[in-house]
């Protein structure tokens, strides 16, 4: 009798958890309702291309911060650094195992749905999901309000930033106005991100814990046209990591592919902690399950990037950060007055920074709205009908935080 009792309640337990996962998938990618998860038949066609690694590694341990900026960050010279999350509480803390306990009940984002809100999905259902799915391009946690939620912002408590990234010139801002920055990451084999560059001309970090990550590099200055999957082959799945690979990479490898972009491929593993230089299209896909974390940060390397695009993008927040610079770090006020006017010191910020368009701008504005969406869990379709659905809404503060600045950057253009 009691055996029976229990088979019935895990058997509610699993139909439950089925209930929830289609529920976020439904939510998250409505496009693939009718058309399926599993379709294309990833599971089985899709193969990763043989390993090839082209990027440098140093040992974290026997690198200066001096020799660091000198060697990579200011020349914008991507690279892996090994040891540099050692000693991390993650490191063990982050297990399936073990996440799975603690954080059973709590919710990740695990995407948006077509009004621009997040898709959160109980972490012992989305671990359920990322263990036996077999969709083509599965539900990914990017999460990047865990350090804001009482329940999970423990996790803060396992990580630290590396000493070379900790002189973010964002950390000035009050923390409830910079832009979203840093992400927990989780997802299962064929999960990932599409091609981007980083928005805001910023930087970016990212540590694995567990699992093994490909990434391709391609530099700064490549045409969009040229990085991205074709219309006819971007399907159900225009931006996802699954789709670079499956058609884009080809190309890239081939000889046709122009020198003056040479790419650079790496696999990331366990404990390495990659470094993006500004400006530097990348694309990554999950061999297997990973977690890792990530953050995005203004440096006075790439200030000269990150300034205009936020004096254009994020007039509000470029004239706080202006006064907060000024307060407290005056040495770079000379390369902002390089880069872009002042906005502190301009009577109408808003106009100013709508008034000029270059062909260059329309395509960076361009890129910046596909890296928020895709931060986001948005489609660039997606993207379209989110801000069709937010026009009708009479104040900003009603928008979603993604709805409002996928807006702002459409009004840039």
């Amino acid at each position: 009798m009691e055996e029976r009792e229990e088979r019935r309640e895990r058997g509610l337990k699993r139909k439950k958890a089925s209930s929830k996962i289609e529920d976020a998938k439904r939510s998250a990618r409505p496009e693939l309702n009718n058309f399926g998860w599993q379709t294309l038949g990833y599971v089985e066609k899709f193969r990763f291309p043989p390993v090839v690694d082209t990027i440098e590694r140093v040992d974290a341990t026997h690198l200066t911060v001096d020799q660091f900026r000198e060697k990579y960050e200011n020349p914008g010279v991507p690279c892996i650094l090994q040891n540099a999350a050692a000693g991390w509480q993650a490191n063990d803390k982050w297990t399936i195992e073990r996440l799975g306990r603690k954080y059973r009940n709590q919710k990740f984002k695990c995407g948006e749905d077509d009004d621009g809100y997040s898709v959160k999905m109980k972490m012992k259902y989305y671990i359920e999901y990322m263990l036996s799915n077999k969709d083509d391009s599965p539900l990914y946690i990017f999460d990047s309000s865990f350090g804001d939620r009482h329940k999970t912002r423990q996790l803060l408590e396992d990580f630290q930033i590396p000493r070379f990234f900790e002189d973010d010139l964002f950390r000035y801002a009050e923390y409830k106005k910079r832009p979203p920055h840093r992400w927990f990451v989780m997802g299962p084999t064929r999960s990932g991100t599409a091609i981007h560059i980083d928005p805001l001309g910023t930087s970016a970090w990212n540590t694995l814990i567990s699992g093994y990550k490909r990434w391709v590099l391609i530099p700064p200055g490549a045409p969009k046209s040229l990085v991205k999957p074709y219309k006819h082959e971007a399907g159900k799945h225009p931006d996802e990591a699954v789709t670079w690979f499956t058609f884009v990479y080809p190309r890239v490898k081939a000889g046709s592919w122009p020198k003056e972009y040479p790419i650079i491929e790496a696999r990331q593993g366990p404990g390495e902690t990659m470094f993006v230089p500004s400006g530097w299209w990348h694309v990554v896909i999950n061999e297997c399950a990973t977690m890792a974390i990530t953050q995005n940060f203004a440096s006075l390397a790439n200030l000269r990037a990150v300034w205009p695009k936020t004096v254009k993008g994020r007039p509000k927040l470029s004239k706080h950060w202006f006064k907060r610079l000024r307060a407290e770090r005056p040495e770079v006020l000379p390369v902002l007055a390089e880069s872009a006017p002042l906005r502190d010191e301009e009577e109408d910020s808003s106009d100013s920074s709508s008034s000029s368009s270059s062909s260059s701008s329309s395509s960076e504005d361009e890129s910046e709205m596909e890296e928020i969406a895709a931060r986001c869990g948005v489609s660039m379709r997606k993207k379209r009908r989110l801000l069709g659905s937010s026009a009708d809404r009479s104040t900003e503060s009603s928008e979603s935080p993604c709805a409002s600045k996928i807006r702002k950057s459409e009004e840039r253009k």
